[in-house]
């Protein structure tokens, strides 16, 4: 381990703003129970359709999106890059020397831009004239909950209540993490030194992108998955192709491998992991658990009421109604996929239901997108080929490398590739996957296309500017019907 200790101030990510005191028995029209992407867009919706809308908070406004996921991370990964690119000066023609980090300053950064963004939702919430009740509520009787702080009880009635309590990260019995030798991410986010060798279980978009962290600031990192993939649920080629360029920048990367035990010293970590049946040992500084999540739905209340719990999640239908009338669930708690943007659509969703709006679609599950914030990036959104062939799907695939491309070749940024998937009877957009810089960014002309249920004919009139990376879209939909004009 390097020796250096951080100095994080574990006050810095608290709401830089007064909030309200409990309130006492006050009655709403909606009540949201959590304060993350999820629970606080459905709010402000509640309140622009006219709600008298109150918010229950426990720890912190944002979420673990905003204080310990996906905001920190990114700024995480943002100095690495930089980290990165400073260190390939020569490739670019310029001259730097004395190249470093100081990895207190880099968590600092972090938890500033966290902080930030927190104190922007306790505004946003007091524009919108959202009451924000601090304490830890629970279901006392239907369209009634208990709320505590400090001790001190206090009951809010709300005639619709909607459960927005997020998810923790998944525990292995008898593998648990302790916060110091074996971590979950807010340990990775926040280390008290910094280590030299790191273990990664799981190889999800979490380890991934902690594993590419840590590797591009010098930790030798060896990942583990149980599944025969990296980033088991997506497309098998993006997949392969990411697993291969995160090897040849020096991860270790070991799919169909379990993890068996792990045996702490005073300051490093003996893992025993099973391959093909076949058992062997790794001695790492640190163990960084990034398995998946596990919804938050314990100490809700729920025995008294209807709602069902199934494979550790809240049973909702389309409407994100649970089986208790005016009892809601949105995002993780309600299971997977486990993403910020798909908790906000739904909590909107479900608010505007509940208002009775026409013009209200339920959530398309093959319409969410994916962002993976390694280096190379990787985003889809659809089905993959083998998801489209099971659905009985004739398909048309194309494919267009960011080796042919001009903006990404002067960006010096050529590992990637654009792939676009169409039903070949009727030219429907069914999937796209992509790997490469900036794809995170680029998903999204996919994502709106396909809500347009726009066709191949569609995407292949549009203009797309020139040099940009989005040609690469445009290059992958002539690619798929035997049209690309620069390959």
């Amino acid at each position: 381990m390097v020796d250096a200790k951080i100095g994080f101030d574990a006050t810095f990510h608290l709401v830089f703003y007064q909030r309200n005191s409990i309130v006492k028995n006050q009655s709403f029209d909606l009540v949201i129970v959590g304060g993350g992407p999820g629970g606080y867009v459905a709010a402000i919706r509640g309140a622009q359709l006219g709600f008298n809308t109150a918010l229950v908070e426990r720890e912190h406004l944002g979420g673990i999106c905003l204080n310990w996921g996906c905001i920190p991370t990114k700024a995480l990964l943002r100095s690495a890059e930089v980290y990165r690119n400073i260190k390939n000066a020569k490739r670019y023609g310029l001259k730097v020397s004395n190249v470093g980090f100081d990895i207190e300053d880099v968590v600092k950064r972090s938890r500033r831009i966290s902080s930030r963004l927190q104190k922007g939702v306790g505004l946003l919430l007091k524009k919108n004239n959202i009451t924000l009740i601090e304490g830890t509520a629970k279901i006392a009787e239907p369209g009634l909950l208990s709320v505590e702080k400090g001790g001190e009880l206090s009951e809010v009635a709300a005639d619709h209540i909607l459960l927005a309590t997020g998810a923790r990260p998944m525990q292995l019995e008898g593998l648990e993490a302790d916060g110091k030798l074996v971590w979950t991410y807010k340990e990775a986010m926040t280390p008290e030194s910094f280590p030299e060798s790191l273990l990664v279980v799981g190889a999800g978009a979490i380890g991934l992108e902690f594993a590419s962290f840590y590797n591009e600031l010098g930790t030798k990192v060896t990942v583990v998955e149980a599944l025969p993939q990296v980033l088991p649920a997506g497309d098998e080629e993006i997949s392969s192709m990411l697993a291969k360029e995160l090897k040849r920048k020096g991860l270790a990367i070991r799919t169909g491998t379990m993890l068996k035990a792990m045996d702490k010293q005073d300051d490093s970590v003996t893992v025993t992991i099973e391959v093909e049946g076949e058992c062997e040992q790794i001695t790492v500084d640190r163990v960084l658990l990034a398995m998946g999540v596990v919804g938050n739905t314990e100490n809700l209340g729920l025995e008294k009421t209807g709602v069902r719990i199934e494979k550790g999640a809240i049973k909702v239908n389309e409407w994100l109604q649970t089986d208790q009338p005016g009892v809601y669930a949105i995002g993780d708690v309600t299971g997977a996929p486990c993403l910020a943007h798909k908790a906000s659509h739904e909590g909107v969703i479900c608010v505007e239901k509940i208002a009775g709006l026409e013009k209200v679609h339920p959530l398309e599950r093959d319409r969410i997108p994916y962002c993976t914030y390694t280096h190379p990036q990787v985003a889809n959104v659809g089905l993959t080929e083998d998801q489209a062939r099971e659905r009985g799907h004739d398909i048309k695939v194309g494919k267009f490398p960011f080796t042919a491309n001009g903006k990404a070749i002067a960006l010096g940024e050529t590992e990637g590739m654009v792939k676009t998937i169409f039903d070949a009877g009727t030219g429907k957009l069914l999937g796209a996957h992509m790997i490469g810089t900036e794809v995170t960014e680029m998903i999204q002309g996919y994502g709106i296309a396909q809500n347009l249920e726009s066709t191949e004919e569609e995407l292949m009139s549009t203009i797309f500017a020139h040099p940009t990376l989005s040609e690469m879209m445009h290059e992958s939909v002539l690619a798929a019907f035997d049209k690309a004009l620069h390959l």
